[in-house]
């Protein structure tokens, strides 16, 4: 009872940082500017609290524990997510593409920009999945699900291909972003491509097969790659359904 006496006094204390009142939006944006600079082992209720130049209980009106932070980190990059798209024109693909096949596109794009402007944040969107059920998940998620849903239903899908489909581009969109932000390099400072990549590391007679992709495999595959995969991808779920 102690504790929630001195919670809200400080709430009420510490409730004005230096950077003016608080509000929602902008703890959730200081927390992505520290995970974005320090990444998310950095990230406190204390340090996000210095940041601010508050209490670490005057977080707590705006997120209750440190799991709800983290979700809210979640919510963010999906607010983005939407900024982004409402920012960018809906103009046709020049392979004159479906409207759904457009758009399924425009979001996969948007994902990617958003992931790569905050690549620290970006395993939460698969720890937190992971941890919280369907209902829980922020409203700026469940309306990107909508929004895919939506399109996949607009490419002809019935009520289990839209479903697939939509774990499908789930999947690639997310491991595609993944791939593309792992580590490859083994010491920046190396000229040598071999000693860049460490490929002293491994072991030629067990692993020549990666040790003559590595260099191929340290380049992204960028948006081409993205939407290449999701064309594939989108091919195969629509060719099933007959149309």
């Amino acid at each position: 009872m102690a504790r929630d006496s001195g919670a809200g006094e400080a709430r009420r204390a510490s409730d004005r940082g230096r950077y003016g009142r608080l509000s929602r939006e902008r703890v959730l944006a200081s927390a992505l500017q520290l995970v974005d600079r320090e990444g998310l082992s950095a990230l406190s209720m204390r340090r996000l609290g210095a940041e601010l130049g508050v209490e670490a209980m005057a977080l707590y009106r705006y997120a209750a524990s440190k799991d709800a932070l983290l979700d809210g980190l979640v919510e963010a990059l999906y607010l983005e997510l939407e900024e982004r798209l409402s920012a960018e024109p809906e103009a046709g693909r020049a392979d004159a593409a479906p409207a759904w096949r457009d758009g399924l596109h425009r979001i996969a794009r948007a994902t990617y920009d958003v992931c790569l402007a905050h690549p620290q944040a970006v395993p939460l969107l698969t720890t937190r999945m992971l941890a919280v059920p369907l209902a829980r998940r922020p409203l700026a998620v469940l309306k990107d699900h909508e929004r895919v849903l939506a399109l996949l239903r607009e490419a002809g899908l019935d009520d289990a291909g839209t479903a697939a489909a939509f774990r499908a581009l789930t999947a690639w969109l997310l491991g595609y972003v993944s791939v593309e932000l792992r580590p490859m390099v083994d010491n920046s400072d190396e000229q040598d491509p071999a000693f860049r990549l460490g490929l002293h590391r491994m072991p030629p007679q067990e692993l020549p097969g990666l040790r003559e992709a590595a260099p191929a495999l340290t380049e992204p595959g960028g948006p081409a790659g993205l939407a290449a995969g999701l064309d594939a991808l989108l091919d195969r779920f629509v060719e099933t359904a007959g149309r």
